[in-house]
């Protein structure tokens, strides 16, 4: 049976700040690019993934979309392409928003199609000419989101760091979230801006307190409710706001999803929540009747190799969105088969003796974290979790069906202990490790079944060793 994981694209491909949109029959994902074991962010240019609505587990690539050479503010591309979007012009044609880095402007380009190759078009600019964020006292141009409906056209964006600092030559306001209305040309500034979401310096008796916008604005409509989605100071996760207005007012909703499952089934602590936390972008999408958020992980030990993963939700009558957890199966419709081979690396839980931490990790160091052999784009890349020693665990959430018969895992390194295999509440099964310089499969019985159940792994004991895959044989 075809199955699909978090994350959903292949292993060694890193498209964090997923905005996903429907156009036609097909779901695209645009989004930043990473590079594996990149030294900073979005070094790569913009590509697009794509699937079917009805079949969420048959993503295909659409190849590179935009490079970032082509803005004429980058001709010499010492500029990265920071989180994109897009949305379909009342022309029919379709527009990707970017900005690069912290140039402070929101460029455009354009496509006839949601795939193709885009073109420069322009940077967004107010009726006299002047560049959105060009002059002193405008919000910092940063993280663009679209919203098309017929000739009307909404940009949103913000950038509030806190403490404030000054980037530019040119000081910006670092206090809000806001829109701007566009004309039909998708590129000139209707009227002015209204702030939307409030930053740390102006959220008291706003209802925002605690989970102020700091980056990531991304905009969606279900119903008759618009959605304003962020990121907090804090992060590791992605909230929301609704409004009936496109332009506000925008009453604070909840957190929709942690990547360190902050805030879901009473965790409360960054240095020991399920996985090791960083930056967070993403946005909601219907497909095929049902909503999911996609957001990003992080991977290689360092914030600048992310990776696009998604969870379904719900939108209740009221219009709230109750925090998901973090699963290994994600658009699989439901949870994984209890048989087969699958890879450490779709891991959903992942901490060390010590628990977890945010930002980058120390290679060698006390932390497991995914990496790779091989280099970013490498045809055969293997992918796995390095670095697991005594008290390091790594979960998988969830599975279903009958488990019987024997558990294998594929590793390699100093290992000389055991894994303990744990469904969450008992213990399903012992595997022996011994040392191997090369990848070795260690096998053991497992006893394991249910209609939903997760599989811990724990090692315990000295060395550490690295973490290919596990096959279940019923």
């Amino acid at each position: 049976m075809k199955q699909v994981f978090n994350p959903f694209l292949p292993l060694d491909e890193y498209i964090p700040d997923g905005e996903p949109h429907v156009f036609g029959d097909r779901v695209y994902l645009f989004g930043s690019h990473d590079r594996a074991g990149g030294k900073s962010f979005c070094i790569n240019d913009y590509v697009c993934w794509s699937a079917p609505v009805d079949d969420l587990k048959s993503w295909r690539y659409e190849g590179v979309i935009y490079r970032r050479g082509q803005d004429p503010l980058n001709a010499d591309c010492s500029h990265a392409l920071f989180a994109p979007d897009v949305c379909r012009g009342p022309d029919g044609r379709y527009y990707l928003y970017y900005a690069l880095d912290f140039v402070s402007v929101i460029s455009v380009a354009v496509c006839d199609t949601p795939a193709g190759e885009y073109k420069f078009y322009g940077h967004v600019h107010f009726k006299d000419g002047h560049v959105l964020s060009s002059r002193e006292g405008e919000p910092y141009a940063f993280d663009p989101a679209v919203l098309s409906e017929g000739e009307n056209v909404y940009l949103y964006m913000g950038y509030c760091p806190y403490p404030p600092r000054h980037l530019m030559e040119v000081p910006k306001t670092y206090t809000n979230a806001w829109v701007y209305k566009l004309a039909p040309d998708m590129l000139t500034i209707e009227g002015d801006g209204k702030a939307i979401a409030p930053s740390f310096s102006n959220s008291a008796g706003t209802g925002f307190e605690g989970c102020e916008f700091f980056e990531a604005s991304s905009i969606r409509k279900a119903g008759d409710r618009y959605y304003f989605i962020w990121s907090t100071y804090y992060n590791h996760d992605l909230c929301y706001a609704t409004s009936l207005s496109p332009e506000g007012p925008f009453e604070f909703g909840g957190r929709i999803i942690s990547n360190g499952d902050i805030g879901f089934g009473g965790i409360t602590d960054e240095n020991d929540c399920n996985n090791y936390i960083g930056n967070n972008h993403g946005s909601i999408e219907e497909i095929g009747g049902k909503w999911y958020v996609f957001w990003h992980r992080h991977t290689n030990g360092t914030s600048f190799s992310r990776q696009g993963c998604a969870e379904e939700i719900k939108i209740l009558p009221d219009g709230s969105i109750p925090q998901v957890e973090m699963t290994s199966c994600g658009l699989n419709g439901g949870p994984l088969e209890a048989s087969g081979t699958y890879p450490a690396a779709i891991a959903c839980v992942l901490k060390s003796g010590m628990g977890t931490c945010r930002g980058d990790i120390p290679h060698g160091g006390a932390h497991p974290y995914i990496t790779q052999d091989g280099e970013d784009g490498e045809e055969g890349a293997t992918v796995y979790i390095s670095n697991l020693k005594d008290g390091a665990m790594c979960g998988f959430k969830y599975f279903k069906g009958e488990c019987n018969g024997r558990i294998e895992v594929t590793v390699r390194g100093s290992a000389d202990g055991s894994l303990i295999v744990t469904d969450g509440t008992r213990n399903v099964a012992e595997i022996a490790l011994s040392p191997s310089e090369e990848w070795m499969a260690f096998s053991a019985p497992v006893a394991a079944n249910g209609d939903k159940f997760a599989l811990y792994f724990k090692y315990a004991g000295g060395g550490c060793f690295d973490f290919l895959s596990f096959e279940l044989n019923g």
